[in-house]
């Protein structure tokens, strides 16, 4: 059994019980940290859920299947882009030396081949959707393919992070209604500012890898003050996600959900301690359960208490 990579669970399934000559390309993926599957995905659920407690039904599953297989080709393509970008700075970060390209298990070439084939099964995906839908698919290739450059530009590459990882909702909202609508914008700037937040989490463990790298980033520019930064980006999201139930007209049952996913974006900037990198790692993953806390609240929104559920939903 191969070591597991830092910032991946010790007990992870790829290096527990993957074939050997396939754990390089799944880690290449990202499958061992399957965390960031669900940070791209939820954004998608989560704007497919408001589209259909908009029309007063619950979440299409089969349209929330597609959003699943997509996200983990798209995250998986995405960060094998983002080592090959970045394959010299993370030979000299701690966290990220292991990595399969830095380590010289794949070269550059094979991984623009992953690359590509990662992005050709996503497309399949993608074109069983909506006109718009597609179109919008098609645009977050920007987003993408500019983030790695990010970190080297400016102080917040995470806010940049916020616009890439949200697009899903979106993509979701037009993929369940066929259109985009104002709470769909609402629910895209509140995932921007829940991104920044987690996100400024996460680069707390690399505080002082990335000054010596010369790297940019939230949790660097806010040093000290990197907790009461988290919460106020997380009182923003908070916020939005409220103005999205209200302009939406959602029903009562969106704000037990809702409040429990404030408290959780508060618990986790009350908890950070930017001396603590495996601490914040741990506050980081826990935002897989907020994210489900949101689309649940959304799901439920569809409820009303005159109308109940439409017929289908």
């Amino acid at each position: 059994m191969t070591a597991p990579l830092p910032d991946a669970a010790p007990a992870n399934w790829v290096d527990r019980h993957a074939p050997a000559p396939l754990r390089p390309w799944l880690k290449l993926g990202r499958f061992d940290r399957p965390v960031g599957v669900w940070l791209l995905m939820l954004p998608g659920w989560q704007g497919i859920a408001l589209a259909c407690a908009m029309q007063g039904r619950l979440p299409d599953p089969a349209l929330m299947a597609a959003f699943f297989v997509g996200a983990a080709l798209m995250r998986a393509a995405g960060c094998a882009y983002n080592d090959i970008v970045d394959r010299d700075i993370d030979a000299k970060v701690a966290r990220t030396a292991g990595r399969p390209i830095p380590a010289g298990q794949i070269s550059v070439r094979q991984a623009w081949a992953f690359v590509g084939l990662c992005c050709l099964a996503s497309l399949g995906v993608l074109l069983a959707l909506p006109p718009l839908a597609i179109a919008l698919g098609v645009g977050s290739l920007a987003l993408v393919a500019a983030y790695p450059f990010m970190k080297r530009i400016t102080w917040w590459p995470q806010a940049w992070l916020g616009l890439t990882f949200n697009w899903g909702a979106l993509l979701g909202f037009a993929a369940a209604s066929g259109g985009l609508q104002a709470p769909a914008l609402i629910l895209y700037a509140s995932g921007i500012f829940w991104t920044l937040g987690y996100d400024t989490i996460y680069a707390v463990q690399d505080l002082e890898d990335d000054a010596l790298a010369g790297v940019k980033s939230s949790a660097r520019r806010l040093g000290e003050a990197a907790p009461k930064g988290v919460f106020g980006f997380y009182v923003l999201s908070f916020v939005l996600a409220l103005a999205v139930a209200w302009f939406a007209g959602l029903g009562p049952l969106f704000w037990p959900p809702a409040a429990l996913f404030g408290l959780h974006l508060s618990r986790q900037a009350q908890r950070l301690d930017v001396r603590d990198g495996p601490a914040a790692l741990a506050l980081f993953k826990s935002n897989a359960l907020a994210g489900l806390l949101l689309f649940a609240a959304l799901a439920a929104g569809a409820w009303r208490p005159a109308l109940g559920f439409a017929a289908g939903g």
